[in-house]
């Protein structure tokens, strides 16, 4: 587990892009998934959510010792533009589906 990289509490990925999420995460990843379809008309799935959280760590608008919160509306701000990149850009396809 030395070579994942920390997102968020709870969300590690490789360095080849494989995350791991612990299962207490995945339903904050669900509800903000919820939260973003209505206001990007998409149907956002927790693997966009995902997607785009690991945008912003990488970009370094996320610290990743903030925990991700589903009723954290400065959160689902950022998350907006990067999950309507997700589905502009690649169709909504992460990764090799």
């Amino acid at each position: 587990m030395k070579n994942l990289k920390q997102v968020a509490p709870g969300i590690r990925i490789s360095k080849k892009g494989e995350a791991t999420i612990d299962p207490k995460v995945a339903n904050v990843l669900f509800d903000l998934a919820i939260k973003l379809e209505e206001p990007t008309d998409l149907p956002v799935d927790v693997e966009h959510v995902m997607a785009a959280v690991v945008m912003l760590s990488r970009e370094g608008r996320w610290d990743p010792q903030v925990a991700l919160d589903a009723n954290d509306e400065d959160l689902v701000r950022l998350l907006l533009p990067k999950v309507k990149m997700i589905f502009s850009q690649f169709g909504g396809k992460i990764g090799e589906e």
